[in-house]
């Protein structure tokens, strides 16, 4: 393993755009391979089954790239996946539930915590117990939100449409005076300025991806990973299925530094 060798991130498609946004921010040397799943994506109603496979088959592909260490992007695969593949692999892995658990009991001024996540991940409980580790007192209510991730992938990041899924999700965490949302799920934090459009500002909004780059950065540290070469980083985008739609969304999201989107085939 090489400081040069890249840092393998997946999500089921776009969302985990998020993490390499933070990751060009905080550790801009870094050379990394972005896979979208977008031949399943969404995951909101995937079996817990069919999401381990998935997990499965891309860590596989992205160890076969060589990579130093993987940041689960997706916070589907960080709540099913990566609690059971985790110890499976000699190089370090790291998810966003414990970063965004870790933010929201930081943040909360009531002890009123909000998680909108996928159905599947609402389901495993992951954010509240979590939460519950570091702040058994913490009041958290968790909505599952199938309407934003097709809204993200389809670039629909304001208008109508969206301030109406907003409104359907966020109002009922209104009248419960939460203070602190958790944004679960990578697709949401790019419908941020809509969210804070709609709900005034009157509650924080937990994009946990910074905190999971940041923790991913002190681990390469403590290991000598991080990559102080001079050289030009290397940054490449794959995909399972459609690819023109994840270059035309994702130049839209992170800009030009997706040039390229390549698909590959994973015998799922």
């Amino acid at each position: 393993m090489l400081k040069t060798d890249p840092i393998g991130i997946f999500d089921s498609g776009v969302g985990g755009l998020t993490v390499v946004k933070s990751l060009l921010e905080k550790m801009p040397g870094e050379s990394f391979i972005y896979f979208g799943d977008t031949a399943h994506v969404p995951y909101g109603e995937k079996s817990q089954e069919q999401i381990l496979s998935y997990a499965e088959r891309i860590m596989d592909f992205l160890l076969a790239q060589e990579v130093k260490a993987i940041a689960v992007a997706c916070g589907t695969h960080s709540s099913i996946s990566l609690p059971q593949i985790a110890d499976r692999y000699n190089l370090p892995v790291v998810g966003i539930v414990e970063a965004g658990a870790r933010q929201a009991a930081a943040s909360t001024r009531n002890n009123k915590i909000g998680i909108v996540a996928t159905q599947a991940t609402v389901n495993t409980g992951s954010f509240t117990k979590s939460i519950k580790r570091l702040n058994r007192d913490l009041d958290i209510y968790e909505m599952a939100c199938p309407l934003l991730v097709p809204l993200v992938e389809s670039g629909k990041l304001m208008g109508a449409e969206t301030e109406e899924a907003i409104k359907k999700y966020f109002d009922p965490l209104i009248a419960r005076q939460i203070d602190s949302v958790v944004l679960g799920c990578t697709h949401y934090p790019f419908l941020i300025p809509a969210i804070q459009l709609y709900t005034g500002g009157r509650m924080m909004l937990i994009d946990a991806a910074g905190e999971t780059v940041e923790e991913l950065k002190a681990i390469l540290s403590s290991r000598n990973l991080l990559n102080d070469s001079e050289e030009k980083p290397n940054r490449k985008f794959y995909v399972s299925g459609e690819d023109s739609s994840f270059y035309k969304v994702g130049k839209l999201l992170i800009g030009d530094v997706i040039r390229e989107v390549k698909k590959v085939e994973l015998n799922w």
